[in-house]
C-alpha cells in the first residue's frame, strides 16, 4: 500500500481493493470542499481538488477523473465556462459532470445542462442523494 505525497495528485490508497473511482471536486469555498472531500473519501472515492475554473480544466486534463463535481460560482473562470472547455477535450467528452450550486431555479439547471453537465445538485448537499447520483452516472457511462 502506498500513498502519493503530492496533494494535487489523487490518492492511490485502496487497501488492496478494486481501483478507486477518481473524482475531481471543484469548489472554491474551503469549508464546503473539506466536508465534501471527507465524505467522498469515507465512501471510498479518490478525490483531487480545484478551487477555480482554470484549475478545474487543468486538473481534468492531467488527472482524467471518472466524475467531476463542478461548483458553478467560481473565481477566474466560472463552472459553466470550465465545463464547456472540459467538454471540448477529446478524452473528457464522456466524463460525467455534476453541477453543484446553491441556486435552485430552472434557469440555472437549463444553463448547466446546456454547458455540458449531466446532472445538477443543490447546496446544501444531501450526501446520500449525491452518492446515488454519482453511482447512477457511473453505471450509465460504463
Amino acid at each position: 500500500m502506498t500513498a502519493k505525497s503530492n496533494p494535487s495528485k489523487m490518492s492511490d490508497v485502496n487497501f488492496g481493493l478494486a481501483p478507486q473511482t477518481r473524482i475531481l471536486l471543484v469548489e472554491d469555498t474551503e469549508d464546503n470542499r473539506v466536508m465534501m472531500r471527507r465524505l467522498l473519501e469515507m465512501s471510498g472515492y479518490a478525490v483531487t481538488e480545484a478551487v477555480n475554473g482554470m484549475e478545474a480544466v487543468a486538473h481534468a486534463a492531467s488527472e482524467e477523473p471518472e466524475v467531476i463535481l463542478m461548483d458553478l460560482s467560481l473565481p477566474l473562470v466560472d463552472g459553466l465556462a470550465a465545463t464547456r472547455k472540459i467538454r471540448q477535450m477529446p478524452g473528457l467528452k464522456g466524463v460525467p459532470i455534476i453541477a453543484v450550486s446553491a441556486h435552485d431555479t430552472m434557469d440555472f439547471h437549463a444553463e448547466a445542462l446546456a454547458a455540458g453537465c449531466d446532472a445538477y445538485i443543490t447546496k446544501p448537499i444531501d450526501y446520500g442523494e449525491l452518492e446515488g447520483l454519482i453511482e447512477s452516472l457511473l453505471d450509465q457511462h460504463s
